[in-house]
């Protein structure tokens, strides 16, 4: 169920802004996570099956630019900003509300796509 759920907020959500770049060349998704790789591993798996049956595929009609803070929160703000100056399409931002907020202070330009299991409006990620 949690791995659906993913699939679909993550993977479907993301497809609508790299069609726009697909036009003048390979649409590039900013990964943003608190965690590490070896802990968020099976939902890397997760979001790259779900953009597999959008027809996305790393590497081939979509690049995946990782950035990992490995459960350095402060650090959530550079490596967001890092991603914002490569240009990324859009930031999936994981691990939680930390790396919905770095994101979203990072860009207002760049569409953010972030799972919380609370209020995000409540918690100040988007507007009513």
């Amino acid at each position: 169920m949690i791995r659906r759920n993913f699939l679909v907020l993550l993977g479907g959500s993301a497809l609508w802004p790299l069609t726009a770049r697909a036009k003048s060349g390979m649409p590039v998704i900013g990964f943003l996570s608190s965690g590490s790789p070896p802990a968020f591993g099976k939902f890397v798996a997760a979001f790259g099956q779900g953009l597999g049956e959008q027809g996305y595929v790393d590497g081939s009609t979509v690049r995946i630019d990782y950035r990992w803070a490995e459960g350095r929160y402060g650090d959530l703000d550079a490596l967001a900003a890092e991603l914002v100056r490569n240009h990324v399409d859009l930031i999936a931002a994981t691990g939680g509300v930390v790396s919905a907020k770095a994101a979203l202070k990072a860009t207002t330009s760049i569409p953010v796509v972030f799972v919380v299991g609370f209020d995000p409006v409540g918690l100040g990620l988007v507007r009513a």
